[in-house]
């Protein structure tokens, strides 16, 4: 295993593959990933199946073979098979981990990111479907999302909580995710109902590469990060959240997405060398993670304790560039760039099964 694999080990993180292909599965890539890089789960998105299946032909003979399916439910049959697979391939991690880790993740359809009975309808359907202990059902932290979120942890489904931004989106999230715990408490349920929460990185530095000087480029990103850790751990050391782990709770573990980088004068490894911390993920596209086996680097863990980070916001402050505004910009705009994958995957699938013009 490469060094900075084992960095991330020793520092009490899981790394993660954000990608799925039917070839990854097939051909044996993602199994290889597990057993000699330490590869211990995997994230999707629209995003990701929308390029899996228009970019190849593995998905035709199943498109062709759905008859009058609708599009979503023929998108829903493809990915469930896939996902199977892969939750298969990290069930023994998953067994030894005792839940903790191999873990693969399916999304909701990104048209429901304002509807939160839709959401609670469509999750509860995919999850029965699924059958398997180690699939979350990813859900954005949008308003709508939050409350679906509640809902679906009482009702015992583990969600992956994605499309979060900045701190105060991470704590409505975690709220979520606790009064969901609680009212499995009230009604005597066990409360061993797993759930990450999911910060999207990359995409702060890119929408304000050209907002700023030179020596603030790609440090939004981070110092963003380090704040959310820091919440994070507050909601941990909470005697709210140690009373619900003492009654069985797991740690709600905190997901580090969208961290490919961008800036092509960055570092390919920047948000893996600097997002190192327990009890966190990282899950990174394919291209990253080969980046970071090969020449990650990796000197000290992410700083818990300080304000460096809060005197890095300050400067992005004075710019114009308040995080908690410019957060919920990121959020409306990576839930419609979900939804236009969402649309053009489904227009794909339509087109080979013949439905389209």
């Amino acid at each position: 295993m490469a060094d900075i694999a084992s960095a991330l080990v020793q520092a009490g993180q899981s790394f993660w593959l954000d990608n799925i292909t039917r070839a990854l599965l097939r051909d044996g890539g993602l199994a290889r990933y597990r057993d000699t890089a330490g590869v211990s789960g995997l994230t999707s998105n629209p995003t990701i199946f929308e390029h899996a299946i228009r970019n190849s032909s593995d998905y035709d003979a199943a498109i062709r073979a759905a008859g009058d399916k609708d599009p979503e439910a023929v998108f829903f049959d493809l990915a469930l098979e896939d996902l199977r697979a892969a939750a298969e391939l990290f069930a023994p991690l998953h067994a030894r981990t005792g839940g903790v880790d191999g873990w693969v993740s399916l999304e909701v359809s990104p048209l429901l990111a304002d509807d939160a009975a839709g959401t609670i309808a469509q999750a509860t359907v995919l999850h029965a479907r699924a059958a398997t202990p180690n699939l979350y059902i990813k859900v954005p932290g949008t308003r709508a999302g939050i409350e679906a979120i509640e809902t679906l942890i009482h009702r015992g489904v583990p969600i992956n909580v994605t499309l979060l931004f900045s701190t105060q989106q991470y704590r409505a999230a975690a709220e979520a995710w606790m009064r969901g715990l609680e009212r499995r408490e009230r009604d005597g349920l066990a409360l061993d109902v797993a759930s990450v929460a999911s910060v999207f990185i990359s995409r702060w530095d890119v929408k304000v590469a050209d907002k700023v000087p030179a020596e603030l480029r790609n440090r939004l990103g981070l110092a963003v990060a380090a704040q959310i850790y820091r919440a994070y751990l507050d909601v941990l050391g909470s005697a709210r959240m140690q009373r619900l782990m003492n009654r069985g709770a797991r740690p709600q573990r905190l997901l580090w997405a969208s961290t490919g980088t961008k800036d092509p004068r960055a570092s390919d490894t920047l948000y893996v060398d600097h997002l190192i911390a327990p009890l966190s993920v990282n899950t990174m596209p394919e291209k990253t993670l080969l980046a970071a086996l090969d020449h990650g680097t990796f000197d000290a863990p992410m700083a818990t304790t300080g304000d460096a980070h809060e005197r890095e916001l300050q400067r992005f402050a004075a710019l114009g560039l308040a995080v908690e505004p410019l957060g919920q910009t990121l959020q409306q705009e990576g839930a419609a760039a979900f939804v236009a994958s969402w649309n053009s995957l489904l227009q794909s699938i339509a087109q080979r099964m013949g439905k389209a013009s």
